[in-house]
């Protein structure tokens, strides 16, 4: 098989919830585990960290596997979804995954995989521990997929559980509060395992300090030690950040590559990350390789997406948000923008609540509603249906790079173009 064949197999014959959403869902460990042990545990063979969340937690596991290795280690990196290309998901030190390689896992144990039917999800998340252990990682940071209770991912072993934040996203898989929700991305604490939790609310901490105490965890609320009290552009794509510990009001400045306002926060539960690893793990992390693996954290891993700027004059923004809890800061940075007139390029997913979104989007912006070429997409026409509904009007353009061609034509040079709403949007925008 070549390497586009191979691809074509897993995305027609596995089920993904890339492409189909819900259906392709498969909650529960016992297919991940009786597979991994046909690979011989190969998550069992380095040290890992978890990653949940509802939002952040791309931002997050990418600036935390930065560091490390700046550290020195041999860092593996797990993450979902992929924007440009499949290999995205699978990192060795910041360098995807040879196609040799997948394309070697699908033919050694398609039938097995088949045998025991499979996730699209499931088979990744594998295949990424398999290919850690070939390259001898040090340490893996692993991205929860969906949830945390039931994700494939939650069969390892981690040094230290990291959970985000809590949104309502998902809601018919994981529930429909914030309490439900919650526990289910509580299922990823371990027994005696420290826990990071970066956004504190008040429907969730009970949830996740009561988890905690059953399982004897060290618990840490990341935004009750630290703080972002300041930001500052230094250029070249970075900002300063100076972050106070809330205890005794000392201060540290880093210098970060990832754009955008939640950035306050990830930064905040990276940096608590980092530290609880340093002072309670064998992991080791100095200052310099702080300093470095936060500047560098793009860079270093090639994340991409998060408030990126992908044209000038207009100025032409992309940005992964796609829940109303994401959405809340990229449109209040939205609101930020010093331009003479605003254009959004929008599209979502058919199980986003648009209800939800409709009242964070900024009034008197020309609109563009699009649709990924994705089958969980939501039609344009749809979308558009919506936001009229909400007293918004806008053009209907079905192809991703049209709308936005669209917009940055129409758009003054002085003026701007927003692109998101979904994943996939992004990702064909780019």
């Amino acid at each position: 098989m070549t390497y586009e064949e191979t691809l074509d197999y897993l995305y027609n014959s596995l089920p993904s919830f890339q492409n189909i959403g819900s259906d392709a869902y498969k909650p529960g460990l016992d297919n991940i585990q009786a597979f991994c042990r046909t690979l011989g545990n190969p998550h069992r063979s380095y040290r890992t960290i978890h990653v949940a969340g509802t939002n952040g937690k791309g931002s997050v596991s990418h600036t935390i596997a930065s560091v490390l290795q700046s550290a020195g280690y041999h860092v593996g990196l797990f993450t979902s979804p992929h924007l440009l290309d499949f290999r995205e998901r699978i990192r060795v030190d910041g360098q995807m995954i040879d196609p040799s390689e997948v394309v070697g896992f699908v033919e050694r144990y398609r039938g097995r995989m088949e045998q025991l039917g499979l996730s699209f999800f499931e088979m990744t998340a594998a295949m990424a521990f398999k290919y850690f252990e070939r390259c001898s990682v040090d340490v893996a940071v692993i991205e929860v997929g969906l949830g945390g209770r039931l994700d494939a991912t939650n069969i390892i072993a981690p040094e230290l559980c990291v959970i985000t934040n809590i949104g309502l996203d998902h809601t018919a898989l994981l529930g429909g509060t914030i309490s439900e929700i919650a526990r289910e991305k509580a299922g990823i604490i371990k027994r005696a395992v420290p826990v990071i939790i970066g956004e504190s609310h008040p429907e969730s901490d009970e949830v996740f300090e009561q988890t905690a105490v059953q399982m004897t965890a060290p618990i840490c609320f990341a935004d009750q030690a630290f703080e972002c009290v300041d930001v500052v552009p230094v250029g070249g794509g970075r900002s300063r950040y100076t972050i106070e510990a809330l205890g005794n009001g000392t201060t540290r400045e880093l210098e970060y590559d990832l754009q955008g306002r939640c950035q306050r926060k990830n930064i905040v539960t990276a940096f608590t990350a980092l530290k609880i690893l340093h002072d309670y793990t064998s992991l080791s992390i100095n200052n310099r390789a702080l300093r470095e693996g936060f500047r560098d954290a793009a860079f270093q891993t090639g994340l991409m997406g998060r408030w990126q700027t992908i044209g000038t004059s207009p100025l032409t923004i992309c940005d992964t948000a796609h829940n109303a809890h994401g959405l809340t800061d990229a449109m209040a940075q939205v609101g930020e923008l010093d331009v003479s007139e605003l254009w959004m390029v929008l599209g979502v997913v058919s199980d986003k609540d648009v209800s939800a979104i409709l009242p964070l989007m900024p009034r008197g912006a020309h609109y563009v509603f699009t649709r990924a070429s994705v089958e969980r997409a939501l039609p344009a026409e749809e979308l558009a249906a919506r936001f009229r509904e909400a007293g918004i009007e806008g053009e209907v353009i079905g192809s991703v790079r049209e709308a936005v061609a669209y917009a940055r034509a129409h758009a003054p040079k002085d003026g701007a173009v927003y692109v998101g709403g979904s994943t996939f949007v992004v990702a064909e925008a780019l």
